[in-house]
């Protein structure tokens, strides 16, 4: 792509090349775009949702009421033709011949001059005008930390077409799903602006830019630089742009530059240069702990809003505070992993990404800030209160397709982090950590879907667990074991614990048994249909039990001591097992 960007009016002309190859079975008619600019206008679907939703996304309308009586107004609707996006599709041909569109929305519709057959590849070359919305959500000019240009998702983006079809959904303000590809793209702006994003720097000794020697400056000359990159491997590009940025780098112990570019604003200095060597530390453990990070260079911009994560980039928000920067950074970062390696369906399966990406960030944080042994507890607060709130929807809902932002959110975010959190409680960590290392090599550069996950759990752990990705995330069933009751034998020489499933989601159950000498004793249930134990989580005895088929409700434990040596007996000591009913896990009840 070669486009020209106007700072005054932030308006551009672009024109793309694309050849696309056909790897499906089928032979393609038609072919879809994304024009995700095309969201910031009034009357648009991303508009009209936000006037519809329950609990709209606060950064995205403006609150007229009060905060017990809020009364919410669409930001979009309210933007000028001056400030609204667009992306306006000139002209467009397949191999040489025009073909026929229509755009509805935020989606290009292109019927075919010739059907593209399996194993065949077209090129498309395109000509289009962009202009830049008033930041809103992600993409933007002028955000709220003055950053002149967040330039993602900007370019007319050719959809992803696989084995369920194509995936031209509308934007309407949740996740991406996109095309591997490579990238060569030239950027003409004015010379006072610096860039930064995805791919390599192709020319930065000419424009005078210091990507390939940090710290020096050429002189410029003429009122526009081209800034010219490259990337391989990749389904997005993303860059922003500010003429008061500044940049600095530096190399991981693996080679990797790493590139900060922020305002030249003392409020965030101190905390965007405390960050960097952290940032390398962060990308060593993801690296360590999934697989290698597979490209040269990883950005880490100030600009969109908050945080998202985009090709060998995020763009960040703020700085003022280190700790949510550093928080911030380190949950993008692993997106890398968790969306751009490992290249899920966002919009249908959001808990893939998000979820995958909260749970390995919080060990990653934990890690560089010195603290070992640190546990997603807080995360099942939230997913206990989903459930309570009546609201809860399950993890397979589409993102867009959820009643409320909340719901989506804890879905997202918080039982997508649970689902690994628990899985270390069913097979254990070690297989845990082995199985997302497979996961990284089986599917990087791949599309991976749920089940490609589960059986890569299974083929690492040796048992059968679709029932687990079933009942988790595909259901709203909930966990729910107690203790029915302890008692004496009849010859008081051992204790009979009953336990009960009150919830319908089936689990193998951990039982520790504290005796009033100082021992303790960890008595294993396997779960029957899954078909498989797993190793001593405890540096304590062990004692295997038959399994427990789902369908009887009760269980009976017998422990060869009396019950005057029994201090205490718990179900999952552990607190990985999201149990939505925590009191009656406790022997003697608390």
């Amino acid at each position: 792509m070669e486009i020209k960007m106007d700072v005054e009016n932030y308006q551009y002309k672009g024109e793309q090349t694309l050849v696309y190859s056909n790897n499906s079975p089928d032979a393609l008619d038609k072919v879809f775009y994304h024009l995700y600019f095309n969201a910031f206008q009034p009357g648009s679907e991303m508009d009209i949702r936000l006037q519809n939703i329950a609990d709209p996304d606060s950064r995205m309308v403006n609150n007229l009421g009060t905060k017990d009586n809020p009364i919410y107004e669409s930001r979009i609707s309210k933007l000028t033709p001056e400030e609204i996006g667009y992306i306006k599709i000139k002209s467009l041909k397949q191999d040489g011949t025009n073909v026929t569109y229509k755009v509805t929305g935020t989606i290009l519709e292109v019927t075919l001059a010739e059907p593209i057959l399996p194993g065949a590849k077209a090129t498309f070359k395109m000509k289009f005008d962009g202009q830049v919305p008033v930041q809103i959500r992600r993409s933007g000019r002028n955000n709220a930390d003055g950053v002149a240009l967040s330039m993602t998702q900007w370019y007319p983006k050719m959809a992803e077409y696989d084995f369920e079809g194509w995936h031209a959904d509308p934007y309407i303000a949740r996740e991406f799903h996109g095309v591997w590809g490579n990238f060569d793209v030239k950027i003409t702006i004015d010379k006072d602006y610096i860039l930064g994003g995805t791919g390599n720097l192709q020319n930065g000794d000419k424009i005078g830019y210091g990507y390939e020697t940090p710290g020096t400056k050429v002189k410029r000359r003429g009122k526009t630089n081209t800034w010219h990159f490259v990337a391989n491997q990749v389904h997005d590009f993303t860059w922003a742009a500010d003429p008061e940025y500044i940049h600095n780098s530096l190399k991981t112990k693996n080679g990797i530059t790493m590139h900060f570019l922020f305002k030249d604003d003392k409020k965030v200095k101190a905390a965007w240069t405390q960050i960097q060597p952290k940032a390398a530390e962060l990308m060593e453990y993801y690296s360590t702990h999934i697989g290698p990070y597979p490209w040269d260079q990883y950005s880490i911009i100030q600009g969109g809003d908050g945080g998202m994560e985009y090709a060998q980039c995020t763009l960040i928000t703020g700085g003022e505070d280190y700790n949510d920067l550093f928080g911030t950074t380190a949950h993008e970062m692993a997106h890398t992993w968790f969306q751009h390696i490992l290249a899920t369906n966002e919009s249908e399966h959001p808990w893939m990404d998000e979820g995958f990406t909260s749970f390995i960030s919080a060990l990653a944080s934990a890690y560089v800030k010195g603290n070992k042994n640190a546990k997603p507890f807080g995360s099942y607060r939230s997913y206990y209160y989903l459930v309570n709130s009546g609201k809860a929807q399950t993890a397979a809902t589409h993102g867009d397709r959820y009643e409320y932002n909340f719901a989506y959110s804890i879905n997202a975010y918080v039982k997508g982090k649970i689902f690994l959190s628990q899985l270390e409680y069913v097979i254990g960590e070690e297989k845990l950590m082995e199985t997302l290392k497979k996961y990284y090599d089986d599917f990087k550069f791949k599309h991976p879907t749920p089940n490609d996950f589960i059986r890569t759990a299974e083929k690492v752990s040796g048992a059968q667990l679709h029932w687990y990705l079933t009942d988790w995330i595909e259901t709203n069933n909930t966990i729910d074991y107690g203790i029915k009751e302890v008692k004496a034998s009849e010859d008081t020489t051992s204790t009979v614990v009953t336990l009960e499933r009150i919830g319908l989601m089936p689990m193998p159950i951990d039982v520790v048994v504290e005796y009033t000498d100082g021992t303790s004793e960890y008595f294993y249930i396997p779960l029957r249909m899954m078909r498989a134990g797993k190793a001593n989580p405890y540096d304590f005895k062990k004692t295997e039990l038959a399994d427990w088929p789902w369908a009887f409700p009760t269980y009976d434990v017998t422990i060869n001591k009396p019950m005057a040596e029994i201090k205490t007996i718990t179900i999952d000591p552990s607190g990985l097992m999201a149990d939505i009913k925590l009191a009656n896990n406790k022997y003697p009840a608390q």
